[in-house]
This record gives C-alpha cells, sequence and structure tokens, in this order.
C-alpha cells in the first residue's frame, strides 16, 4: 500500500517504513502524527484518488527527531562598485517514520 501526501507545499510517495523529512515544527516530546492531507491511496489494482483529498484518509507517522539540510550559500556582488554580499542557510527538518496508512 501506498499514498501520496501533501506536507508544507510538496508532495512525498510514501509507503509503511519509509523515512522522510518534513519541513513541519514538532514541539518537544511529540512522538507521534497524523497527516491528513492525503491526495491519493493505492494497494495493488485498487486506487483511490482524492479530489482533492481522499475523504478519511490518514498516514500515522512517528517523529524521529529534528535535523538540519544542507548549507545554501547566496553570494551577490555588483560589478565594479565594491559590493559583496554573502549569507548562508540551514533549513530546519524533522525526520519522520511513516507507521500506518489507513484509508
Amino acid at each position: 500500500m501506498y499514498a501520496i501526501i501533501d506536507e508544507g507545499g510538496k508532495q512525498f510517495k510514501v509507503s509503511t517504513g519509509d523515512t522522510l523529512l518534513i519541513d513541519r515544527k514538532v514541539e518537544e516530546g511529540t512522538t507521534e502524527l497524523k497527516l491528513d492531507r492525503v491526495l491519493l491511496v493505492g494497494s495493488g489494482a485498487e486506487t483511490k484518488v482524492g479530489t482533492p483529498t481522499v475523504a478519511g484518509a490518514t498516514v500515522s507517522v512517528e517523529v524521529i527527531g529534528a535535523k538540519k539540510g544542507p548549507k545554501t550559500i547566496s553570494f551577490d556582488y555588483k560589478r565594479r562598485k565594491g559590493y559583496r554580499n554573502t549569507k548562508g542557510h540551514r533549513q530546519n527538518y524533522t525526520e519522520v517514520k511513516v507507521t500506518a496508512i489507513s484509508a
């Protein structure tokens, strides 16, 4: 069984046991979440497509922990003006493991 979920403006294809990084800020001590923006649920020959979401479908995930993404560097300059500007950024993610898909 697999599902396509919408989380944080991104779509993920998940099945039971998969781990993924989501942009969600989770409170300290939270161990489980239910994601209800399920766009599609499929199992073998049967597929349910939502309009826009599948009614009553949820994906249960277990929170593993917080992680940071790779560092991205933004460098601006203007030629012949002596202007140089460097900025760095690391995105905060929450790593989760899919435990169950219910349709």
